[in-house]
């Protein structure tokens, strides 16, 4: 493995172990409601709105609980009826369920935008 990869996992690994814990201590405090939406999340949303690994295309935005100005209404509505890139879940799931994915939602918070990578040399050259 080259040092800069070496590097990389030195830097992330820290970071990994936080944002696990941080998600754990997050799980234990969502009431069922939000439980039930983080399922539901997870098993139709997730593919298009979170990246499975770092290589991979991500289709839809990050969604926290600042989505669509934090309106729960908006949130239905895109969430029912979809968008253009979009497919609507109204007859995927109850509204109960979408009340619980939208409650999931409000539970998210923002997240922080990652600083931009650093600019890249040529190890050839700098040796």
């Amino acid at each position: 493995m080259t040092r800069c990869a070496w590097l990389f996992l030195v830097i992330l690994a820290p970071g990994l172990a936080a944002v696990s814990l941080q998600g754990a201590r997050a799980g234990e405090a969502l009431n069922e409601t939000q439980k039930l939406g983080r399922r539901l999340f997870t098993q139709s949303c997730v593919v298009c709105h979170q990246k499975p690994q770092i290589t991979s295309v991500q289709y839809g935005p990050v969604l926290s609980r600042e989505s669509l100005d934090g309106q729960d209404g908006a949130l239905r509505e895109v969430i029912s009826n979809g968008t253009p890139r979009m497919p609507g879940f109204k007859f995927h799931f109850e509204p109960a369920q979408i009340d619980a994915i939208v409650a999931y939602l409000k539970s998210i918070p923002t997240p922080t935008p990652l600083p931009p990578p650093a600019p890249r040399t040529n190890q050839r050259n700098a040796d």
